[in-house]
């Protein structure tokens, strides 16, 4: 097999986000998911942040010319399939993330988590970056991940039940994205209903919900998988639906460390005896 079939095979997946001192959620989650995927991982690191399963206790800001030249660098010798953008926590850094996005992938698959508070409450996104993530990033990205709470504040609309959940979903695709995916993990039920909104209208898709404290890292976890496959070369579709698999089999099977909302088990997919 030649080097350039095995790349295309990876799949390169360049993630722009916060680090998590955790291990379960930002970057590591996103580096953990890629690979257990079969993906190839690579960042351009935007904070970091000193935290643990009990939530978030410190935040130190990467200047803007050092997140543009990590991407610069891994764009120019690597090369790039797909990109996954998570906490992005200011307009400076929109804005940079976004110059890059656009002078050097045009073209290239974004994949936006719009990460705006950690599961502890602490915030993640200042308030005066709200603009720049609708008119900047949303704008371009092949698919938006929000989850409910999220989806409230970017819509400004109170989501209490499904039929909330899709006009909100509609409502996110007037901001540009070529599609959305609205997580209803925060919603009540038996089952979990994500809402898949595009062009073609809007799809239901329904999974057991798991009644588990370990579920830290489950947006970051998803966005870069479903990041990962289209980087393989699958449908949006096909990598949502695998996206989600892997997400369920990982909250299912987490080791249940922390004494708050513990991580996953992203590499369920490894067989180390193999």
């Amino acid at each position: 097999m030649s080097g350039g079939t095995a790349r295309r095979i990876a799949g390169r997946v360049l993630i722009v986000a916060g680090s998590d001192s955790g291990g379960g959620a930002g970057i590591q989650a996103d580096i953990k998911s890629v690979t257990a995927l079969g993906g190839f991982a690579m960042t351009a690191v935007t904070a970091l942040t000193a935290q643990n399963t009990e939530g978030v206790f410190g935040v130190h800001e990467v200047p803007t010319e050092f997140i543009r030249q990590q991407m610069e660098l891994v764009i120019g010798d690597i090369g790039v399939d797909c990109v996954k953008t998570g906490m992005l926590h200011s307009t400076a850094v929109i804005e940079t993330v976004c110059d890059v996005l656009e002078a050097r992938l045009p073209n290239v698959p974004v994949v936006v988590d719009p990460v705006m508070v950690a599961k502890g409450g602490h915030p993640l996104l200042e308030p005066s970056a709200m603009g720049a993530l609708k008119t900047r990033l949303i704008s371009r990205a092949a698919v938006l991940t929000p989850n409910v709470p999220e989806a409230e504040l970017l819509t400004g609309m109170t989501i209490r039940d499904e039929d909330a959940m899709r006009q909100a979903a509609e409502l996110l695709l007037t901001f540009g994205p070529r599609a959305v995916l609205l997580k209803g993990g925060h919603m009540s039920g038996r089952d979990v209903v994500d809402l898949l909104a595009s062009e073609d209208g809007v799809e239901a898709i329904r999974g057991p919900r798991i009644e588990t404290r370990h579920t830290h890292g489950t947006g970051c976890s998803l966005a870069s998988s479903i990041a990962c496959g289209l980087a393989q070369g699958l449908s949006l579709t096909k990598a949502i639906r695998r996206a989600r698999n892997y997400v369920l089999t990982a909250i299912a099977t987490a080791p249940g460390w922390g004494r708050g909302h513990g991580p996953l088990n992203h590499v369920h997919t490894v067989r180390p005896e193999a």
